[in-house]
């Protein structure tokens, strides 16, 4: 999927001993979106502390050696990693130290689906009243049906995502082939919300083990306001995912924890919690990451 999307560059790291592949690191490298430090610059995004194949081996160790090869052939090209969506913060604390990377807290949020009876039990009053008047005003959502729907979605969300949330969202491309990649195998779905046959927003899926992560949502909810396309599409999300029996619901970046951030308090309106968790960041350029340091560690 990556290297057939357009600003992907993907990098699989693979550990091996005496030639039996032991851990596998997927990082990806693509252009930033954001002012600072700079919006031409690369970054490399990891998720996740990669996939052992030997459960009995030393996780941490292992993972040391894999962290020093990444940054002596990433931070070539990229001016920035970033390690996210750790389950346990504290693992290979000191080997992110002794790399010279730095810690800033997060927030995570998700959605316990396991023991509710309907996924509507924790979502507050008024998120019960956007959906009922939402779909009462004539708007529908379901899984995406074609491949003209899927093009549609994605050019209603990028335009969505790069003029309000100012966060990167893939092109068509990407999508294209999750559908025939992940979509057919049922590890990702998505979801649009429809009005008058018009695509108005929608929301992407991926699943993995007993959890469903939200990747990107959103809705045109100013042009359609009555029709509360946001909302239904993290609704259907969070309804599909509790039908299929996973056990959480992860919104995937939801933020700071020092500052005000709407999507994150507008996704704890359905009945989540919040809890605080780390990303690792390394930079190239050494006398700014030092200073980094200094200030988060």
């Amino acid at each position: 999927m990556y290297e057939a999307t357009p600003g992907y560059t993907p990098i699989l790291i693979v550990a091996s001993e005496k030639d039996k592949p032991i851990l596998k690191l997927l990082a990806t490298i693509r252009r930033s979106t954001h002012l600072f430090p700079l919006s031409f610059i690369k970054r490399c995004d990891v998720y996740g502390i990669g996939e052992y194949l030997d459960e009995q081996l030393d996780k941490e160790t292992i993972f040391g050696e894999i962290l020093e090869h990444l940054n002596n052939n990433v931070l070539r090209e990229a001016f920035l990693i970033e390690f996210r969506n750790l389950e346990n913060p504290l693992f290979a604390y000191k080997h992110f130290r002794s790399n010279h990377y730095f810690a800033v807290n997060w927030m995570r949020v998700r959605n316990s689906l396991h023991s509710l009876k309907y996924v509507e039990e924790r979502f507050s009053s008024s998120r019960i009243r956007q959906i009922k008047k939402g779909l009462k005003n004539g708007a529908e959502v379901h899984e995406a049906r074609s491949m003209e729907e899927i093009r549609a979605f994605s050019h209603i969300m990028r335009r969505i995502y790069s003029s309000r949330i100012r966060r990167y969202f893939p092109g068509f491309e990407f999508f294209k082939y999750m559908d025939t990649r992940m979509i057919e195998y049922r590890f990702g779905k998505i979801f649009v919300v429809k009005y008058k046959a018009k695509i108005i927003g929608g929301a992407v899926c991926v699943f993995s083990g007993e959890n469903a992560y939200l990747w990107f949502s959103g809705g045109m909810c100013k042009t359609y306001a009555p029709q509360y396309p946001g909302v239904l599409s993290v609704w259907m999300a969070l309804k599909d995912a509790h039908q299929n029996g996973y056990q959480h619901l992860e919104f995937i970046d939801v933020g700071l924890p020092f500052r005000k951030h709407g999507y994150r308090d507008f996704v704890l309106r359905f009945g989540g919690k919040q809890s605080s968790t780390r990303r690792w960041f390394r930079l190239r350029w050494n006398f700014l990451n030092n200073i980094l340091i200094k200030i988060y560690v």
